[in-house]
């Protein structure tokens, strides 16, 4: 796997994603409930990129059936379409800014145990249209370079390191973390749209580089 592809896992938190991080650490029982959320983001996030390359193993296969050297148009066909879906990303994020507000399922994990934290973690790569895009991304990339999903193990372990920054945080500086979390909270709320217009612009450069 190209190792250009591991700034992504940045995508893939970036958002209410990260900000249902730092909302969990602010539980009654934050350890127990954000290792259940990291379980969720890790299952998800393998399954997601290993569907993603079995679905540009069959479309490449389709593309161009055959002969080996015909593999180059199936490759620019799948950056055009990754191009495409994460210029879309980057446009909604933009002309939706002013009307940003943070999903009502939120406020709802202020509650949550680790059977609720787990699921959320899980739902929440699955069905983020940003992370489908990037999972797409990891998964064509992967595809290119005939490789197997393991290879994206990195980029597995660099999505729940950064989904694992606000649990840290908070076991390193304890109840102080725990009570700047609501500061942050809001600041990624109303800034995630900064944050996912230009991953999405920096990672269309990096497909279309040579």
């Amino acid at each position: 796997m190209d190792l250009q592809v591991l700034p992504l896992a940045v995508t893939m938190m970036a958002g209410p994603q990260l900000v249902a991080a730092v909302v969990l650490v602010t539980t009654a029982r934050p350890v127990r409930v954000g290792l259940a959320f990291l379980l969720g983001v890790v299952v998800a996030t393998a399954a997601g990129v290993a569907l993603a390359r079995g679905i540009f193993a069959l479309l490449g296969q389709a593309i161009a059936p055959g002969d080996p050297s015909d593999r180059g148009v199936a490759a620019v066909v799948i950056q055009l379409v990754l191009v495409g879906l994460l210029a879309l990303v980057a446009v909604k994020n933009v002309v939706k800014r002013r009307t940003v507000e943070p999903p009502k399922w939120l406020g709802s994990l202020m509650e949550a145990g680790p059977r609720k934290a787990l699921t959320t973690g899980f739902l929440i790569i699955l069905l983020m249209p940003s992370d489908i895009a990037v999972m797409l991304t990891v998964g064509a990339n992967l595809e290119q370079h005939d490789a197997e999903w393991t290879a994206a193990l990195p980029f597995v372990a660099a999505t729940v390191l950064i989904a694992a920054q606000p649990l840290l945080v908070y076991l390193l500086l304890g109840h102080r973390a725990r009570r700047a979390m609501p500061r942050l909270q809001e600041w990624l709320t109303t800034h995630s749209w900064v944050v996912n217009a230009a991953a999405c612009l920096i990672f269309i450069v990096l497909i279309l580089a040579p």
